[in-house]
């Protein structure tokens, strides 16, 4: 399994820009497609989007469709999340995940195995 870590979570005003990074120190990480997830207090976790260990194939949720784009670096183990025009929301942890494959076309949590610990995502005026 991974050793996943998240980073550039904070606070942004509405409107406002946050880039997310999901970083591995594993030579394995172009092995594994990568998913963006995120969980608001009292709320289910969720899918935002994911993408295929090479970056051919990706996925997003309606609700960040054509706000955010999700891109990978497989010469830095990394993948980033750019998030734009983000949206006045309860604060949302987000979290990176490894699995073996998307799962399909909803990328499905349960097919992601290794977990980071958590971004704190605050939009708010």
């Amino acid at each position: 399994q991974l050793q996943l870590v998240e980073s550039g979570g904070g606070l942004a005003q509405p409107g406002e820009s946050l880039n997310l990074t999901c970083g591995a120190s594993d030579s394995t990480f172009d092995h594994y497609a990568i998913g963006w997830f995120r969980r608001a207090p009292g709320k289910q976790r969720e899918v935002v989007s994911c993408i295929s260990s090479s970056g051919a194939l990706n996925f997003y949720s309606e609700s960040v469709k054509g706000r955010f784009t999700i891109s990978r670096d497989n010469a830095k183990n990394t993948v980033t999340l750019q998030m734009n025009s983000l949206k006045p929301e309860a604060p949302d942890v987000y979290y990176c995940a490894a699995g073996p494959k998307l799962g399909g076309a909803t990328c499905p949590a349960h097919v992601f195995h290794s977990w980071g610990q958590g971004t704190q995502v605050t939009v708010s005026s």
